[in-house]
């Protein structure tokens, strides 16, 4: 499987345009591409997580029940664009949906890792504010396959 974005290379600074206002953006949600599905593929989740240490893993996007026909989200669909069946999660920031990038000033870069999964199964059952602990045990026995991006922000 493979995933890529129209806004950034892996390992490249994503464009402030998707960063929270705190750190001059406009929190546009990134648009995401997947291809090389594995058969047998029922829905998608996408999720996109800080894991350097200052953040801790902060939840930036955790979408879940993109249905299987569905390769991409498209620039700022997040809220207004999705998807019929998908589902937002709540954020580290307490919303739900998309919360760009808004590192610490002074902690250096941090990595932003976007990562489709490909599910064998149509939905899954979790609450708009279940946490990515809850997410990650909920899809752990229904991955197929998995691909990552990752892209970096300092302020």
């Amino acid at each position: 499987m493979r995933i890529q974005t129209d806004s950034f290379q892996d390992k490249e600074t994503i464009p402030v345009r998707h960063c929270m206002p705190g750190a001059g953006g406009e929190n546009i949600s990134i648009p995401v591409q997947w291809s090389d599905v594995p058969e047998g593929t029922k829905s998608f989740a996408l999720s996109i997580i800080d894991p350097h240490p200052v953040a801790d893993n902060w939840v930036h996007w955790l979408v879940i029940n993109i249905p299987e026909d569905v390769l991409s989200l498209p620039e700022n669909a997040s809220g207004k664009n999705m998807p019929s069946g998908t589902k937002e999660l709540r954020n580290s920031f307490g919303d739900t949906g998309y919360g760009g990038p808004q590192p610490p000033r002074g902690t250096g870069e941090h990595p932003y890792v976007v990562s489709i999964y490909a599910l064998d199964t149509k939905s899954l059952d979790l609450d708009q504010n279940d946490d990515l602990e809850k997410f990650h045990q909920v899809i752990q026995n229904h991955i197929l396959d998995k691909a990552e991006i990752t892209g970096v922000f300092e302020k």
